[in-house]
């Protein structure tokens, strides 16, 4: 591990999710007009970081990788299809809020600005800092648009009290992807910002109070690695749980050895991940062939909430949430298949928009936990291939399905920026996306344990995994 690894893991301890740590800035004088004279003071210290975060998916949004079957591809958010909000192309000032920039309403954004990198999103410490739902990631104030600049941020202040970022700053994105808290990974939450040792073990805000750069860290300064099945389905294995742990981690006990030998096929999340969405519950499904236009029904009935879910907006569909989940279970060998745009489908299966790969007999794979989130979604019914359609738009908009409510409209401009050709026909097709487990680690007095699995246990589907039954079961009638 080299010093940068150790210093940003020794930092990631002391402070926490305090931001205790956070510099104080009073040479920072302002006032900014923009957000981008921000960063252009924080870059007459700071001369690097801007390259250095362009040089990041987090602000290219895709990068090279080899999908099986289709070589190398240029792949991530801008061109991947899921089902949530489908895709991000005709969609951009509402799906960029969440980027790390300033400013991408279109194609025709400029990745090579380094005044467009926003430094405070990830170093705010006085989480007042706010990023509009559809304000093309420009912070409150400064969207130019008066209905999301109500409250506007004050930056003075913010720059004033920049420091190391906290889970703060990496739940105000991660946590709530897909419109909500939790609702696209699962284990993932507003709870994770001072999770309890029940939650998270590593996170346990009054126990080791991980930072969440103290396990994703990097040798490259602002690189922050990771690995989401649903943008990077070329499976670039970036870190890992025996980092830390050793790959031989189980001591003490009586079946550690036992243990440790089921860590060459089993992964460590398996074990030690029982359920996610402990706290928050995350959605599971979501039927976009039941949206309508909310002024055809009585404002009683354009939002249904179950169980403090909402499970129903007229705009947007059909949801279903759960809690305290327990995980598919599939092999995975690192990679992943990807459905790409444009890719024939077959309406009357399920579509998988990415898939991880591996089996039993491949020595690289081992069996680990997914949340498995399930879709019904446009598609050209003359083409056979998914639609990545217009959702959003500002009022007026003569397109986006959310101002129209025209599916023929939606599916037309969304597919002319896509570069395929929209035949006019439209269906809905059943689809699923897988989303690995790996945050909410349990105590270790709460893993599964080798009846969990084995015997009566009921946890695995073991034909589903390619076995006859319970290999325990097996081998031992095998012996008799």
């Amino acid at each position: 591990m080299k010093l940068y690894t150790v210093l940003i893991a020794a930092v990631g301890i002391l402070i926490g999710n305090s931001g205790s740590f956070a510099n104080d800035h009073p040479e920072i004088e302002g006032p900014f007009e923009t957000p981008m004279e921000v960063t252009e003071t924080c870059l007459e210290c700071h001369e690097d970081a801007a390259q250095e975060v362009m040089a990041t998916s987090h602000w290219t949004w895709k990068k090279l990788q080899q999908i099986p079957g289709k070589g190398m591809v240029s792949r991530g958010k801008t061109n991947v299809i899921n089902n949530f909000c489908v895709s991000v192309g005709a969609n951009w000032s509402r799906c960029t809020s969440c980027h790390v920039g300033y400013g991408w309403k279109d194609e025709s954004f400029d990745f090579t600005d380094e005044s467009r990198v926003d430094c405070l999103v990830c170093h705010d410490t006085t989480g007042t800092y706010k990023k509009p739902g559809a304000g093309a990631g420009y912070p409150a104030g400064f969207t130019g648009k008066e209905s999301m600049d109500k409250k506007p941020v004050d930056l003075v202040e913010i720059a004033r009290n920049a420091g190391m970022p906290t889970r703060d700053n990496c739940v105000d994105c991660h946590g709530f992807g897909g419109g909500g808290n939790n609702v696209k990974a699962g284990d993932m939450s507003n709870a994770m910002r001072n999770p309890t040792k029940e939650l998270d073990v590593h996170m346990d805000a009054t126990g080791l109070n991980f930072s969440c750069q103290q396990c994703h860290a990097s040798d490259t300064p602002h690189d922050l690695p990771g690995n989401s099945l649903i943008v990077s389905a070329g499976g670039e294995t970036t870190m890992a749980c025996t980092d830390c742990h050793g790959e031989s981690p189980h001591r003490y006990f009586p079946t550690a050895q036992q243990y440790n030998k089921h860590t060459k096929k089993i992964a460590c999340q398996t074990c030690h991940n029982t359920h996610f969405a402990k706290v928050d519950g995350t959605k599971m499904s979501w039927d976009w062939s039941k949206s309508v236009d909310p002024k055809t029904l009585d404002k009683d009935k354009r939002v249904i909430t179950e169980h403090g879910h909402k499970v129903f907006i007229a705009k947007k569909g059909l949801f279903t949430y759960e809690d305290n989940v327990v995980p598919a279970y599939r092999w995975y060998n690192g990679t992943a298949g990807a459905y790409t745009i444009g890719d024939k489908i077959d309406p009357t299966k399920v579509t998988a928009l990415n898939f991880p790969l591996g089996d039993k007999d491949d020595p690289d794979s081992k069996i680990m936990p997914f949340k498995i989130h399930t879709g019904k979604q446009i598609y050209d019914s003359k083409f056979n291939y998914l639609i990545t359609p217009k959702i959003w738009g500002p009022k007026g908009d003569p397109d986006a399905y959310w101002v129209q409510f025209d599916w023929n409209k939606s599916a037309a401009a969304g597919m002319k920026v896509s570069g395929l050709e929209y035949s006019g026909e439209y269906g809905f097709a059943a689809t699923e996306t897988y989303w690995p487990i790996n945050h909410q680690v349990d105590p270790k007095e709460k893993a599964l344990k080798c009846l969990s699995c084995h015997k009566e246990g009921n946890r695995m589907d073991w034909k589903a995994l390619g076995y006859e039954g319970d290999p325990m079961k097996m081998k031992r009638l095998s012996n008799n």
